[in-house]
């Protein structure tokens, strides 16, 4: 076509490139991508924005989920300090008593050596094994209830409170 445009003597003649029909496609190809891609483009960047919002979020939740975490670690660490200042102070408690309990026998011991130096002798090994026995055993309660209270209040669901259960019920058993 284009060189039907010509005329014989080799001049440009009347031809208009507007006339061109392939012209005409090229324009339409050009605004068909322009206008495609444009679309496209938004497409595109309103799914990239989307899954940037996405991300963000799990991200927000991911440190909320670390805080939160962060949080119930250290309210498991306080309550572990507390039961073992408990533990410390039954422990404590025992000793004074037991001290108490051995002052006392001590004076008894005294006062009747006089009279019964044999009999008084074997009451008082039997009073300070019976306090040690009682001391231990009432320690011993003391410290699996704390402890029964304390894993209640942390372990959940049902395999864990079957384990939990299983574990108490051994735990006399085991310290008597």
């Amino acid at each position: 076509m284009i060189g039907s445009a010509w005329a014989a003597d080799g001049h440009a003649g009347s031809y208009s490139l507007f006339a061109d029909p392939a012209f005409w496609v090229a324009v339409s190809f050009v605004l068909f991508l322009l206008i495609a891609g444009k679309t496209l483009w938004k497409g595109i960047t309103e799914t990239l924005d989307k899954r940037t919002a996405a991300i963000a979020k799990a991200l927000s939740d991911a440190q909320q989920l670390r805080a939160d975490a962060l949080k119930a670690k250290a309210e498991a660490e306080q309550m572990l300090s507390q039961a073992a200042a408990d533990a410390k102070a039954i422990i404590d408690q025992g000793r004074v008593e037991a001290e108490r309990m051995q002052v006392r026998a001590k004076a008894d011991l005294e006062t009747s050596l006089v009279r019964r130096e044999q009999q008084a002798r074997d009451r008082i090994a039997q009073a300070e094994s019976a306090a040690s026995k009682q001391i231990r055993d009432a320690a011993i309660d003391v410290a699996l209830s704390a402890t029964r209270s304390l894993l209640r209040d942390q372990a959940a669901g049902a395999n864990a409170q079957a384990l939990l259960d299983q574990g108490i019920a051994e735990l006399p058993r085991r310290l008597h």
